[in-house]
């Protein structure tokens, strides 16, 4: 680092005050992100809409029933999201603009500074990320989970020893995102199908708190990790080395807290789980790919129309995605053989580097991941027959259910209308028959279907739905005759008929309207080139669309905005104070100090990968400062200090606010879609108590393994 970095004059400079406003309030944008309504002029937007119309992006707008009765507004309005993706560009954009940063930040954010290689890390973690996403989408995850249920049984606490275990051991090998992405719904469809967990809160926290503390392991599984592995030289297996016992300590420490203190209630973890019995019919049947759009058919619609939650139907499905998995063998076995080669590749070569790792680090895992790639294509290929045929008919079934449910609505609130008509009538008449100059008065006619004994035709209700059955309204209202069965059973096979045929009639008419194609556009091209991807190479588009990308924008503006602050001074600022504190405090305050700080920074200062990028300049700064001054930092504090903070940006994961880590945003997303909803407040109260334990667990042994292994003499960065 260059002794011009260390100089903090430069904080007076108006440019470097707004540099750190723009710091401060993008990462609040990021923690609390929302949206910007922009109107727009509605002839500028027709003009717009009509000109992509006559280019044959899009296909020709649908009017709305305002612009049918020529009312329309003035402006439309658009809404533009402030999130952790446009945030922190936006951000480098205006201070562009406004000259506080230039080509050097730009360059140094991107390409990389100070050992910190934006490209390396972001390269690395996608390419495994891949790899790792591949080998969950062969249904290995939720193979294996099922198992471990079988093992667990029917005992509540062994089945949540089991899954704590596997959890955490699953994580530390391929990361904390694939198992995430596929453990978070194999939980919250067990704690659906069983009967007596009241609440599925105990098991999805407790799993992602496990995944957050199994990423510590392995620089390979959390791309933090390889910010810090990067930033100070540290080879991957030193790495391993210092970070397992730590991790382990609390690991282990933590499960009776979570058992037996934080979720102790047997409305949470049941001392025996009643689980619901999957039909025999559905055990036998040949488990369904997951990854083939439509596969599961008339019941994947059924499930997404009725938000099967809860009733028994429901629980059919959620029973059957557990107990009946899909398994591609064949997958399953070469990503996990390309996954365990992949990691042992750069733990070899890592280790036989004299300075950590001189060839960058994606020189293994981007041909790893083109090979499970080529797999995943080659594989979608040879089956590809099989995998489109699926596809064409579980759409079908979705379109058949679709215009069914559709027509049965409209049946609906025409018989709702009608019997509300009929009622009206029925009034009216009343009044006139009590009327005093009333010469008859005659009882109303009892009709077949207004008499409970003869007439026991209701209209379907809609799937789910708990609204009262009504009766259909014939077209013609008979005299109810006594003795008469034979004729009335006649005429009502016959209007069943009539009605079965009407119905097929409308149904067919809507599906053609479901399956009507307008003109060939560059949207419609799109679709179908991703339909058809989806159809032929299954697990290839899965592993595509779950990849990370909103991480690789946000990282790179967060490194130019990091290094926006090494430039104008404020870096050097915050070095200068963490060496006070450690000056005061010695090796077991920086180790206190750094664990607070990085989980803190988590939940304030762009998720984890923004806190590692930031803290890895402070201590790079730190070093200069002892460079600069002749007092070197002991090799037992500097140490303390790095690893201390590889723990807090794990465990910060788990802390207060989702946005701590882009693996919280993603177990959030993935909850809210199976119907549990997780509110932000409930995150941050469940989760005190678990990284209270976590962080002093963590830290107290990390206390003790350094004073063991380390020394007090300086610490030799070379």
């Amino acid at each position: 680092m260059a002794n011009d970095d260390t100089d903090t004059s430069q904080i007076n400079s108006w440019r470097s005050i707004i540099t750190l406003i723009i710091f401060v309030l993008t990462n609040v944008i990021v923690l609390f992100p929302f949206h910007i309504p922009i109107f727009i002029p509605t002839p500028v937007w027709d003009a717009f809409v009509d000109g992509l119309v006559r280019l044959r992006v899009i296909a020709p707008r649908q009017h709305t029933i305002n612009e049918t009765k020529g009312m329309t507004t003035p402006f439309r309005r658009l809404n533009f999201p402030l999130n952790l993706v446009t945030t922190p560009l936006i951000a480098d954009l205006f201070l562009l603009a406004i000259l506080a940063i230039g080509r050097e930040e730009v360059r140094a954010g991107t390409l990389g500074a100070n050992n910190i290689s934006p490209i390396d890390i972001m390269v690395f973690f996608i390419s495994l990320a891949y790899i790792a996403i591949s080998i969950d989408a062969s249904g290995l995850i939720r193979f294996l989970a099922f198992k471990v249920l079988q093992w667990g049984g029917d005992v509540g606490h062994r089945l949540f020893f089991y899954l704590y275990c596997f959890f955490f051991g699953l994580t530390s090998f391929i990361g904390n995102d694939p198992v995430i992405l596929s453990g978070t719904a194999f939980l919250s469809y067990m704690t659906r199908v069983s009967s007596n967990i009241v609440h599925p809160r105990a098991w999805i926290y407790s799993q992602f708190a496990t995944a957050n503390i199994g990423s510590a392991i392995l620089v390979s599984s959390n791309p933090t990790n390889l910010v810090l592995a990067g930033a100070f030289k540290i080879k991957f297996i030193n790495y391993t080395a210092n970070m397992i016992v730590p991790v382990l300590a609390t690991a282990i420490v933590l499960f009776p807290f979570l058992l037996y203190i934080i979720f102790a209630d047997e409305s949470l973890i049941p001392v025996s789980i009643k689980m619901h019995e999957l039909d025999p019919d559905l055990r036998a049947k040949k488990p369904v790919n997951p990854n083939i759009p439509h596969a599961r058919g008339k019941a994947e619609e059924e499930e997404n129309a009725n938000n099967a939650t809860h009733d028994e139907q429901g629980q059919q499905l959620s029973l059957e995605e557990i107990m009946n998995p899909f398994l591609d063998k064949g997958g399953a076995v070469f990503g996990a053989a390309i996954m365990a080669a992949t990691l042992i590749t750069l733990l070899a070569l890592n280790a036989a580097s004299q300075n950590g790792h001189p060839n960058p680090v994606f020189w293994v895992t981007l041909p790893a991941a083109v090979v499970m790639f080529s797999w995943d294509v080659m594989f979608g290929w040879i089956h590809r027959h099989e995998t489109r045929k699926i596809a064409r008919e579980g759409r079908e079934e979705v379109e058949y259910a679709r215009a069914q449910r559709e027509d049965e609505e409209e049946q609906y609130a025409l018989e709702q209308e009608n019997r509300v008509r009929s009622q009206g009538q029925l009034v009216d008449n009343t009044a006139k028959d009590s009327a005093p100059d009333a010469k008859e008065k005659h009882p109303p006619a009892l009709t077949v279907s207004e008499h409970n004994g003869i007439d026991g035709r209701l209209s379907r209700p809609l799937a789910g739905d708990d609204k009262p059955q009504i009766g259909r309204p014939s077209s013609s209202e008979s005299t109810y005759v006594p003795g008469d069965h034979a004729a009335i059973a006649s005429s009502e096979d016959n209007d069943e008929k009539r009605d079965d045929a009407e119905t097929k009639r409308r149904i067919e008419r809507k599906l053609a309207l479901l399956r009507k194609r307008g003109p060939r556009t560059l949207a419609s091209l799109a679709t179908d080139w991703f339909v058809w991807s989806q159809e032929t190479f299954p697990t290839a588009a899965a592993v595509a669309t779950h990849l990370p990308y909103a991480l690789v924008p946000f990282a790179f503006s967060m490194f130019v905005l990091v290094q926006a602050l090494v430039t104008k001074g404020w870096v050097p600022v915050f070095a200068h104070g963490w060496d006070h504190w450690v000056n005061k405090t010695g090796t077991v305050g920086a180790i206190g100090g750094m664990g607070f700080i990085s989980v803190i920074l988590c939940n304030f200062a762009g998720t984890n990968i923004g806190t590692s990028i930031l803290l890895s300049r402070v201590v790079q700064a730190w070093q200069e400062i002892h460079h600069d001054n002749g007092l070197p930092i002991s090799d037992r504090t500097f140490w303390a200090t790095v690893y201390s903070m590889a723990i807090g940006l794990n465990y910060g994961a788990f802390s207060a606010a989702f946005s701590a880590s882009l693996a919280g945003l993603l177990w959030r997303d993935i909850l809210a879609r199976k119907h549990i909803k997780v509110h932000s407040l409930d995150f941050a109260r469940v989760n005190l108590p678990i990284i209270a334990i976590s962080m002093t667990v963590g830290c107290a042994v990390l206390v003790g393994q350094i004073y063991v292994i380390r020394s007090k003499d300086p610490y030799n960065a070379s």
